[in-house]
């Protein structure tokens, strides 16, 4: 990973994937606590087995400049369901924004964001990542509001763009600090294929009109 991938990314735990909102403290304050961090963190392992035929060497990393998006065959995840959340979501593609460098969640709270230069639904291995809001002070809560409830063997659901639906099943959900998140755990095409939830969390700064935290939730395909 070069030194402006990581810049970028990392804007992701001190910026937009930070959600840029404000107001509706309580909801975030709550400390969600840590499950399955171990599994996660094995998930996340180059040695990690996968299914099928595995992934392309060269595909290691986190791509984030224009012109290195995944191939054409990339299968989008369009929507996002969790059952034990009452949680229905459309899901857009993002990336991040060249002039601030900001993952680029959607502006809807009720929406949330595939990053497109990461893996897709059909990969054999690597993590599949969507962001959504916590809350927003205009919009009120957001998609991910409750992502913090979920636990190991709680199950969802990805539709894609070729209309096949995808099941997985929790297996961790950790809560770091902004500048502690292990990006290249997360932003990964390699390791085994999963999917990574991200939101934020912790007590709510009202002088960066930030949370503090991130929530990262890791689920397996079922």
């Amino acid at each position: 990973m070069t030194v402006r991938d990581r810049g970028a990314l990392a804007a992701l735990a001190a910026g937009a994937a930070a959600l840029t909102v404000a107001g509706l403290v309580a909801c975030g304050a709550q400390p969600a606590g840590n499950v399955g961090a171990g599994e996660a963190e094995r998930l996340a392992s180059p040695a990690a087995p996968a299914t099928g035929s595995g992934s392309d060497p060269s595909a290691s990393g986190v791509p984030v400049a224009a012109g290195a998006l995944p191939r054409d065959t990339t299968v989008p995840p369009t929507r996002l369901a969790i059952g034990k959340l009452g949680l229905a979501a459309t899901v857009s593609p993002v990336g991040v924004n060249q002039r601030s460098g900001e993952f680029e969640v959607p502006p809807s709270v009720d929406r949330v964001g595939w990053y497109r230069y990461g893996p897709g639904l059909e990969a054999t291995a690597g993590s599949v990542v969507i962001a959504g809001h916590v809350d927003s002070a205009t919009q009120g809560r957001g998609a991910f509001y409750r992502l913090r409830e979920l636990t190991r063997g709680d199950r969802l659901t990805v539709t894609g763009s070729d209309g096949r639906q995808r099941d997985y099943t929790v297996v961790a959900r950790e809560e770091y600090a902004k500048t502690k998140i292990p990006l290249n755990r997360y932003f990964a095409r390699d390791g085994a294929p999963r999917l990574t939830l991200i939101t934020c969390g912790g007590p709510f700064d009202a002088a960066t009109r930030h949370y503090r935290d991130n929530i990262v939730v890791t689920a397996t395909p079922s």
